[in-house]
């Protein structure tokens, strides 16, 4: 068999790689063994093993324990919307982070204070070790974890106000905008970076992903003239997910 300059093992990956994208092995399908690929390609049993470890990194098998293995069920990639910052019409953190009004979902929620790390400070304009009110979300669309949020409000701003906890009081469950009004604080501009990178383990349990999978990282911050009011991290599977923006033409 006839390859092109690449390393032998990552040749061997992309013609497994082919073979499960057009279906020659469809999902569930064990993987040749070691000894297989080795026969079949003509390469040693340390290029079969890393190439198996190629695919299983990519997501694109799984190893099950005594038995082999296998080609894991590919996601049909569904979309998560966004559109910034809703000003009225009570926005909850789930509609605040899923735009898309078609979309039902749950969220669980948990907040503690805690001193802001260098990187959250820089973010919200503060001094490293400043008290924040941390907030985590797990957010679920027909009970499946599809996405996770951490949140930071400077306690400066909200401490001693009824807004203090992001899921408790008159305003609990409301959005950043609607919440920030109840004191006065008129937020009038978001902004969101997106990323990828390797999901951490906790992440991805909470996500029912597997070690090596992709998330996408939205790193949002308000601002209310100029000031961050809150700033967050949203971490989405990349496996299964798409984020489409819907921008306005201004």
């Amino acid at each position: 068999m006839t390859f092109g300059e690449q390393p032998a093992y990552l040749r061997v990956a992309g013609d497994l790689r082919k073979k499960i994208v057009d279906g020659l092995l469809p999902p569930h399908t064990r993987l040749p063994s070691q000894a297989r690929i080795r026969e079949e390609y003509g390469v040693s049993d340390t290029v079969a093993l890393e190439a198996r470890k190629v695919l299983m990194a990519e997501g694109l098998v799984e190893g099950r324990s005594g038995s082999g293995t296998y080609v894991r069920e590919r996601p049909v990639p569904r979309r998560i919307a966004r559109s910034g910052y809703r000003p009225s019409g009570g926005a909850t953190p789930f509609r605040q982070e899923q735009a898309d009004a078609t979309v039902r979902g749950t969220w669980e929620s948990s907040s503690e204070r805690a001193e802001a790390s260098g990187a959250i400070a820089e973010r919200l304009g503060i001094e490293a070790g400043e008290k924040v009110m941390c907030t985590r979300y797990v957010f679920r669309e027909a009970g499946e974890a599809m996405m996770l949020s951490t949140s930071w409000e400077p306690l400066a701003l909200t401490g001693r106000t009824p807004v203090m906890l992001p899921e408790e009081g008159p305003l609990g469950g409301m959005g950043v905008v609607e919440r920030m009004a109840a004191i006065d604080v008129v937020v009038d501009n978001v902004t969101e970076e997106v990323g990828a990178r390797p999901g951490l383990a906790e992440e991805l349990h909470a996500l029912g992903g597997v070690p090596g999978h992709v998330v996408l990282v939205v790193q949002r911050t308000f601002y209310a003239s100029g000031r961050a009011v809150e700033t967050a991290d949203v971490v989405i599977p990349a496996d299964r997910y798409r984020v489409a923006y819907h921008l306005p033409v201004r």
